[in-house]
């Protein structure tokens, strides 16, 4: 995949669960929108991963679709910055999850943390199934096939992405070691010139003989900024510097965002299963009776009695909408009890309505016309899928499947 550099591309999805709350916005697609602008992004809807937890019941999989990337779009999301389309609509996901499946361990399937954790929460599912048992390892083929560097994502699902890591890992040690890959690495050497040959085999000796990790990162990035060498030659030298094969399939890193802030409206994380959302695009009135109807700090059961701001849901929502000086006026007025309850929430529902008109407007000539939606989604498809079969035609090659 020629001028392909992995540090440089973002993969991430969600699966197709309709209309999006404030909790996805403030947690997720605000850093996205963000990361656009850094990185070459991808992202998917992750309609076969739905499968894996709600085989059962499909019916409503095309609308949830379709409600969840006009908000992508309504949040700023711009298909002319990123990628964006429907998992199943590139058909190289499910061919790189079977190649893989052929040389995956099953013990690493089974110890993913989430793997005995969904089937202790999700006791309603059946997830006695192949598919559930698979779904790290299709998440594992999301990642690998368009050779993203960048993966953001919270800290409970470092460990899907470290699994990522050894089956690529696992991957490049098997079948990157082609029969003369020493020679071959070593001709790369010398194709970088007589310099950049030397300083390459004094690095690589010093992380080889002593561990030295500095001198890997930059034998790495001299790699990287050969400009007279071919992708496969390039590949070979970085696999070469570990002591290992050709690098087929790059290792990703888990990019660590924030723990969403948002809370929902008993204080508890906003979910559509604890039914205490605000939806990106609620009517105006729906939000204002939620908000007011918001419980508060219990001890202020008189409008004299003083409260404490760090026990009260409204405060949450003031620390992610409030500057700071409505924030240290909120907190003077319930510690002293000088405002009352409704009146402290007015700033916050102010400020949340003020932020969805914005949405609202953005998401309705979308709303107004769905095949606007289907058009981006497609043409990312297309996009995606010359991506995804380079990566293919290279695994092909590697594991004796490139037949002439």
């Amino acid at each position: 995949m020629s001028g392909v550099d992995p540090s440089q591309r973002v993969l991430s999805g969600m699966r197709p669960t309709g209309r999006l709350h404030l909790g996805h916005y403030h947690g997720v697609l605000k850093n996205w929108v963000r990361l656009q602008h850094e990185y070459e992004c991808f992202f998917f809807v992750a309609d076969w991963h739905a499968l894996t937890t709600h085989y059962q019941d499909t019916r409503g999989i095309e609308q949830a679709t379709q409600d969840m990337v006009i908000d992508w779009l309504a949040s700023g999301i711009n298909p002319g910055s990123a990628t964006l389309f429907v998992q199943s609509q590139v058909v190289a996901h499910a061919e790189l999850h079977l190649l893989l499946s052929m040389m995956t361990p099953l013990g690493w399937l089974e110890r993913v943390p989430s793997y005995k954790d969904q089937q202790e929460k999700l006791t309603d599912k059946d997830l006695t199934t192949y598919g559930f048992l698979g779904y790290p390892l299709l998440q594992s083929a999301d990642i690998l096939l368009y050779r993203a560097g960048q993966v953001p994502v919270g800290a409970d699902q470092v460990a899907h992405i470290e699994i990522t890591r050894e089956i690529a890992r696992r991957f490049n040690h098997i079948y990157g070691r082609e029969p003369d890959f020493e020679e071959l690495a070593e001709s790369a050497c010398d194709k970088m010139g007589k310099k950049a040959a030397k300083l390459y085999r004094s690095l690589r000796k010093g992380y080889l003989e002593s561990g030295d990790q500095e001198g890997l990162e930059r034998a790495q990035a001299l790699v990287k900024e050969q400009q007279n060498i071919t992708l496969a030659d390039r590949e070979r030298l970085i696999g070469y510097l570990e002591g290992t094969g050709k690098v087929i399939l790059p290792e990703p890193q888990a990019l660590l965002t924030e723990a969403a802030k948002m809370p929902g409206l008993d204080g508890q994380k906003m979910s559509k299963s604890y039914g205490n959302t605000i939806g990106l695009r609620e009517e105006a009135d729906s939000v204002v009776t939620k908000l007011k109807r918001m419980p508060t700090d219990p001890a202020r059961v008189r409008l004299s009695d003083p409260g404490t701001p760090e026990k009260c849901p409204v405060w949450q929502f003031h620390e992610v909408y409030s500057e700071q000086s409505v924030q240290d006026w909120a907190r003077a007025g319930c510690t002293s009890a000088g405002i009352g309850c409704l009146e402290c929430k007015q700033p916050v529902i102010d400020a949340v309505i003020a932020e969805q008109e914005q949405i609202i407007a953005r998401a309705q000539p979308y709303e107004e016309n769905p095949d606007m939606v289907r058009s981006i989604l497609l043409e990312g498809a297309e996009k995606a899928e010359d991506d995804a079969r380079q990566t293919l035609t290279e695994v092909r090659q590697a594991m004796g499947l490139s037949y002439r």
